[in-house]
C-alpha cells in the first residue's frame, strides 16, 4: 500500500531512489497555539512509513485533547484517500505503518483530560496535517463546527458544513461536511416544528473559498433566531488560524460567530462559548471555505 502512497509525494519534496526514504516535516496550530507537528518518512522499498508527531504541544486546558485513536483513524482516512486501491476499512490498514505520539501531548493526553473536542475539532487538523505533508490539497474548513442549545426540557445539537480544499485537478466543494464527518442536518420544517427557533439563513458564504488556479470550496452561514431563552455552546475551530492554501493558493476565509441581541447589538463569541440567549436573539455562523491550489 505505502508503495502506492510514496508515488503521490509531490516531485519538491526528497526524491528517492532504491533503498532511499523521503522525509517530510510539516506543521499546523489550533486555535489556541498549541501546534501539531508530523515528521513523516517513506521508505518505498519496504513499502513503510513512520507518523512521528514529536513535537506537537502538551496536553490542553480546554476540551481539544484527542485520544490516540482519533489520530490513528486520522492517519487510515487520509492513507486511504490517496491509494487508488479499495483497502478495507480495519486494523490491516496499518500493518505497514508505524504512528508515534509523545504521551502527554494533547494527541495523547492523560486520563484526567477533557477529550470532547479532540474528535470533532483536532481530527480535522491532523487529516489537514498529513494531506498538506502529501501535498495532496489545501487545507479544508478543519472543523466541524458543534453547536448545542437546549434547557432544562431538551437538547439539540448539530454540526455544520463548510468548504474543502481545492487540489491540483479540481475545485474545492463548497457547504459539505468533509474528511472526518458525515452527519447531516436537521431539514428546516422539521429544525422549526420541533424546537423553539426560526431559521432566518442557511447558504453558502460567498466568496469565503481560496482562490487560485483551483478555488477551495466555500463555507455557509446559518442564522437561527431563539423563540425562548436557551443555553447554546459552540465549539469550533478555524476562528484564528485561516485554511491554507496550496501552491500559490489563497486561504479560505477564517470562520466568525456572532451574536445579534434583540437590540440589535453584533457579539463577538469567538471559537468556543456557552452563553444565555433571550427570546429574539440571533445565532449567526460563518463557517470557514476551504484553501485554494495553485497560483493564478
Amino acid at each position: 500500500m505505502l508503495k502506492s502512497v510514496a508515488a503521490v509525494v509531490s516531485s519538491e519534496s526528497t526524491k528517492f531512489g532504491e533503498g532511499d526514504s523521503v522525509i517530510i516535516k510539516e506543521e499546523d496550530y489550533m486555535d489556541d497555539g498549541s501546534v501539531i507537528r508530523l515528521k513523516l518518512t517513506i521508505i518505498p522499498e519496504k513499502g513503510e512509513a513512520v507518523f512521528d508527531f514529536s513535537g506537537t504541544s502538551p496536553e490542553v486546558y480546554g476540551n481539544w485533547n484527542a485520544p490516540e485513536a482519533v489520530t490513528a483513524a486520522a492517519v487510515i482516512y487520509c492513507l486511504r484517500c490517496l491509494v487508488d486501491v479499495d483497502i478495507p476499512l480495519n486494523q490491516g490498514c496499518l500493518a505497514p505503518v508505524r504512528i508515534y505520539i509523545p504521551k502527554g501531548s494533547f494527541l495523547s493526553p492523560s486520563d484526567k483530560a477533557a477529550v470532547v473536542g479532540g474528535n470533532v475539532l483536532t481530527s480535522q487538523r491532523i487529516t489537514d496535517v498529513v494531506l498538506t505533508a502529501f501535498q495532496a490539497c489545501a487545507c479544508s474548513q478543519g472543523c466541524m463546527n458543534n453547536l448545542t442549545f437546549g434547557d432544562d426540557t431538551f437538547g439539540y445539537y448539530e454540526t455544520i458544513g463548510g468548504g474543502s480544499g481545492a487540489g491540483p485537478s479540481w475545485d474545492g466543494t463548497s457547504g459539505v461536511q468533509c474528511h472526518m464527518t458525515n452527519t447531516r442536518m436537521t431539514d428546516p420544517e422539521i429544525f422549526e416544528q420541533r424546537y423553539p427557533v426560526v431559521l432566518h439563513r442557511f447558504g453558502l458564504r460567498g466568496n469565503s473559498g481560496g482562490a487560485g488556479l483551483h478555488r477551495g470550496g466555500d463555507g455557509l452561514v446559518r442564522e437561527i433566531e431563539f423563540r425562548r431563552p436557551v443555553v447554546v455552546s459552540i465549539l469550533s475551530e478555524r476562528r484564528v488560524h485561516a485554511p491554507r492554501g496550496l501552491k500559490g493558493g489563497n486561504d479560505g476565509a477564517r470562520g466568525v460567530n456572532y451574536l445579534i441581541t434583540k437590540d440589535k447589538r453584533l457579539v463577538y463569541l469567538g471559537g468556543k462559548n456557552t452563553i444565555n440567549v433571550e427570546a429574539g436573539d440571533i445565532l449567526q455562523i460563518l463557517t470557514p471555505g476551504g484553501g485554494g491550489w495553485g497560483a493564478l
